[in-house]
C-alpha cells in the first residue's frame, strides 16, 4: 500500500472558473481557438506576400492554413505533453513504497493523449510542410512520387520525421511503463522532438545565427516547461483536483527559473532576426514586441500570485485565477509564435558570406596564435552549461560545509578547471576556427574528448550530489536524493555505463564520425556541430569516469581492468592518426572548398597536420591517465596496508586466529574418524 500526500478533490462549484457562463470543459477549446485564430488569421492575411518575398510559389490558402493550423496543434500538444511529464516526474508529490512510480490514470493519461495528438500532427506535417515549403498545392503533393521529392527538397519534412519518431517512443513508454526514470527519459525525448522543427527554420541561417540557435535551444524547452506545467495545473483544477502545497512550491520555483530563460531567449532571437532593423518597422518586430509583452505580463501575473503574503498559505482560489490568466496569455503567445513562422524575418535578406551562412560569423583572417588565444566569441550553449554546472557544484560544496562535512578542495578545483577548459575550447579563437580547418578541429576534439573530461571526472559530481542532498525519511516523498539514485539504478543507464559499450563507443567515435559523411554534414549546421561537440564531451566523460573517476560507477572495475582499458584504447587512437595522415581522400573536402578561406589552400597538408595532432594529442593524455591510474592503484594499496596494520595493532583483525581455528577443527575431525594416535593411512 502506498501513502500519498493530500491532493484535495474539490466539488465542481469550488473551481473558480468551472461555473457560470464559461464551462470548465470549454476552457481548453477556448485556448486552442485563441492560439489558432491568431496564427491562421495571420496566414490568411499574409496570402502570397511571404512566399513572394522568398521567391517561392504560393501553394494555395488550403496548404497555408493546414500548415499553420497543424503547427498550432503541435505546439499545444507538445507543451501539454512536456508539462505533464515534468509535472509527473518533479512536481507531483508522492510518498510511500510507490513514490517513484507514476499513476497510469491520473498522471500518464494526459501524456498518452497529448503525445498521440502530437504524433499524428507531426506525421501530417511531413507532407503538408513539404508542400508548403516548396510552393506545391497539398493535393498535388500527394500525387505518386511527389512526396518523396518534396521531403528531400527542404529541411522541415526531415525535422518532422525525426520529431515523429521521438514522439512515437514517448507514446509507447507512456502506455507500458510507470517508471520515474523512463518518464525523465521521455521528457528528454520530448525536448528534442520539440526543438527539431525550430532549429531548421528561421534560426538556421544568417549572420549571428549561432547566438539565435543556442538561445532557441534554451528558450523552447524552458517555455514548454513553464507553459506545460501551468496547463497541467489548469486541467487538474478543472477536474476538481487542488494540488498540494508542496507541489505548488515546486511549481513556483520552476517558474522562477523558466520565465527569465524564456524572456532572455526571446530577446536574443529578436536581436538576431531583426539584425538592427527598428522593431516597429517590420511585422517580425511587432511579433517580437507582442511576445516580450506577453511574457512580461506572465511575469507580473506570477509575481502577484507569489508575493510573500501568499507564498506561505495553502493553495486556494487564487491559484485558479492565476492559472486561468496565465493560460490565456500563453495561448496568445503560442498564436503569435506560430504566426511568426509565416513572416520572413529581416535577417533573411541581409547579405551573408558563405562562412556566415555556415557558422554565423566570418573567419577570413588568418588564425595566428594571437587570434586563436584572444579573439573570443561566446559559445552560448557551452558557456551556460558550464556556468550552471559550476554554480550547482559550488552550492553543493557550500551546503556540505555548512553542515560541518568536508569536501576535498582538489575536487572542487578540478571541476571548475574542467568547465573553464570547456569554455576556453569552445569560445576562444580555437572554437571559432575549429570548424574552418581540420587541424584546428582536431585540437578542439582532443580537448573536449581528452583534457576536459579528465578534469571533470576528478571532481566527483555524483558523490557530491548524493552527499549534499538528504534522503527522505521512511516513506516520505521522493526528492533530489531519491531521483539521483533512481537514475543511477535505471537499467538503461547501467547498460550505457557497461565498460565494454563505453570502450567501443570511445574508440569507434573517431572512425564513425570522420570516415563517414557525418562530419561534413555536422559542420554545415550550427545545431549539428554543437551536438557533435557535446557528444565528444559526454563520451570522454563516460570513459574516464570508469578509469580514474571519483564517483562509483554502476559496474566498478578493478585497477588491472582499468589499466587494460586504457592500454587497449591507445592503438586505436594511433591507428586513426596514421590513417588520416596517410589518406589521399580529403575529409569533408566539398565543405572546405565551399568556405574559400584565403589563409588555407592546401587541404591535404592541413589534414596531414590534423592526423599528426590526433596521434600525438591522443597518446599523451592516455599516458598521463595511465600514470594517474597507477598512482591511484598504489595509493589504494598503501591505504589498505595501513588499515590492516591498524587492525592488527588494535587486535581487531581475527583472520589469522580464524585460520588456526579452522586447522584445529580439521585435526579434531580426523582424530574422530581414525582414532587417537592413528594416521589416516594406518590399517
Amino acid at each position: 500500500m502506498s501513502t500519498r500526500l493530500p491532493e484535495t478533490v474539490l466539488p465542481s462549484p469550488s473551481v473558480p472558473f468551472s461555473s457560470g457562463k464559461l464551462s470548465g470543459r470549454a476552457v481548453p477549446w477556448l485556448l486552442g481557438l485563441i492560439a489558432s485564430g491568431v496564427a491562421v488569421g495571420t496566414a490568411v492575411g499574409m496570402g502570397r506576400r511571404g512566399y513572394a518575398e522568398l521567391s517561392r510559389d504560393y501553394p494555395g490558402v488550403l496548404t497555408a492554413v493546414a500548415s499553420t493550423g497543424l503547427w498550432v496543434v503541435v505546439q499545444l500538444a507538445a507543451t501539454v505533453c512536456v508539462g505533464a511529464l515534468f509535472h509527473a516526474a518533479f512536481l507531483r508529490v508522492r510518498a510511500g513504497s510507490e513514490r517513484l512510480l507514476l499513476d497510469p490514470w491520473s498522471e500518464l493519461r494526459m501524456v498518452r493523449v497529448s503525445s498521440t495528438v502530437w504524433l499524428l500532427a507531426s506525421v501530417l506535417l511531413i507532407a503538408v510542410d513539404g508542400a508548403d515549403a516548396n510552393g506545391y498545392p497539398l493535393l498535388q503533393a500527394l500525387a505518386p512520387g511527389a512526396l518523396g521529392y518534396l521531403v528531400q527538397a527542404s529541411y522541415l519534412p526531415g525535422a518532422w520525421i525525426v520529431s515523429a519518431v521521438l514522439v512515437a517512443v514517448i507514446v509507447i513508454t507512456s502506455n507500458f511503463s510507470r517508471s520515474w526514470a523512463v518518464a525523465v527519459f521521455s521528457l528528454g525525448l520530448g525536448f528534442a522532438a520539440l526543438l527539431a522543427p525550430f532549429l531548421v527554420t528561421q534560426v538556421l541561417v544568417g549572420p549571428n545565427h549561432d547566438f539565435g540557435g543556442d538561445a532557441t535551444m534554451f528558450g523552447v524547452p524552458a517555455t514548454a516547461v513553464f507553459f506545460g506545467t501551468t496547463a497541467v495545473l489548469l486541467f487538474r483544477l478543472l477536474g476538481g483536483h487542488r494540488p498540494s502545497a508542496a507541489t505548488v512550491r515546486r511549481y513556483r520555483r520552476v517558474c522562477a527559473v523558466c520565465w527569465p530563460v524564456s524572456l532572455g531567449a526571446v530577446l536574443v532571437v529578436a536581436w538576431f532576426e531583426l539584425d538592427g532593423t527598428a522593431p516597429l518597422s517590420t511585422p517580425t518586430g511587432w511579433c517580437f514586441l507582442a511576445e516580450a509583452g506577453l511574457l512580461a505580463a506572465l511575469g507580473l501575473n506570477l509575481l502577484a500570485w507569489s508575493r510573500p503574503g501568499r507564498a506561505r498559505t495553502r493553495p486556494g482560489p487564487g491559484l485558479g485565477r492565476y492559472v486561468l490568466r496565465a493560460a490565456l496569455l500563453m495561448a496568445l503567445f503560442v498564436g503569435v509564435n506560430v504566426a511568426m513562422t509565416r513572416i520572413p524575418p529581416p535577417q533573411f535578406f541581409v547579405p551573408s558570406s558563405i562562412m556566415e551562412l555556415f557558422f554565423g560569423y566570418d573567419v577570413s583572417a588568418a588564425p595566428a596564435l594571437a587570434v586563436l588565444a584572444f579573439d573570443w566569441r561566446l559559445n552560448t550553449l557551452f558557456a551556460v552549461i558550464s556556468a550552471a554546472a559550476v554554480a550547482v557544484y559550488l552550492a553543493g560544496v557550500i551546503r556540505l560545509r555548512r553542515r560541518g562535512d568536508k569536501w576535498a578542495w582538489g575536487r572542487t578545483v578540478s571541476w571548475v578547471l574542467g568547465w573553464f577548459a570547456v569554455v576556453c575550447t569552445t569560445s576562444s579563437g580555437l572554437g571559432q576556427y575549429a570548424d574552418a580547418a581540420f587541424s584546428l578541429h582536431m585540437i578542439l576534439h582532443m580537448s573536449l574528448n581528452m583534457l576536459c573530461p579528465v578534469l571533470l571526472v576528478m571532481g566527483g559530481p555524483v558523490t557530491l550530489a548524493l552527499r549534499a542532498t538528504r534522503a527522505s525519511r521512511g516513506s516520505g516523498p521522493a526528492g533530489a536524493h531519491e531521483w539521483i539514485n533512481a537514475f543511477l539504478h535505471w537499467p538503461l543507464f547501467r547498460h550505457l555505463y557497461n565498460p565494454l559499450w563505453v570502450f567501443i563507443e570511445f574508440v569507434s567515435s573517431y572512425y564513425v564520425l570522420y570516415f563517414t559523411p557525418l562530419f561534413e554534414q555536422a559542420m554545415r549546421y550550427h545545431w549539428a556541430h554543437q551536438l557533435f561537440n557535446l557528444h565528444l564531451l559526454v563520451v570522454g566523460y563516460l570513459f574516464y569516469s570508469l578509469v580514474i573517476g571519483v564517483d562509483m560507477p554502476p559496474r566498478p572495475l578493478p585497477h588491472i581492468a582499468k589499466l587494460g582499458m586504457v592500454l587497449a584504447a591507445m592503438p586505436f587512437h594511433a591507428f586513426f592518426g596514421v590513417a588520416v595522415m596517410s589518406s589521399n581522400a580529403i575529409i569533408a573536402e566539398q565543405f572546405y572548398l565551399y568556405l574559400g578561406r584565403p589563409w588555407l589552400t592546401d587541404l591535404h597538408a592541413d589534414q596531414y597536420l590534423g592526423g599528426g595532432i590526433a596521434w600525438a594529442a591522443g597518446e599523451i593524455p592516455l599516458l598521463v591517465v595511465v600514470l594517474a591510474l597507477l598512482g591511484q592503484w598504489s595509493a589504494q594499496d598503501k591505504r589498505r596496508s595501513r588499515r590492516i596494520d591498524r587492525h592488527l595493532d588494535a587486535g581487531m583483525d581475527e583472520s589469522f586466529s580464524a585460520y588456526n581455528d579452522m586447522l584445529a577443527s580439521l585435526s579434531e575431525r580426523q582424530n574422530f574418524h581414525h582414532g587417537p594416535g592413528r594416521l589416516p593411512d594406518e590399517r
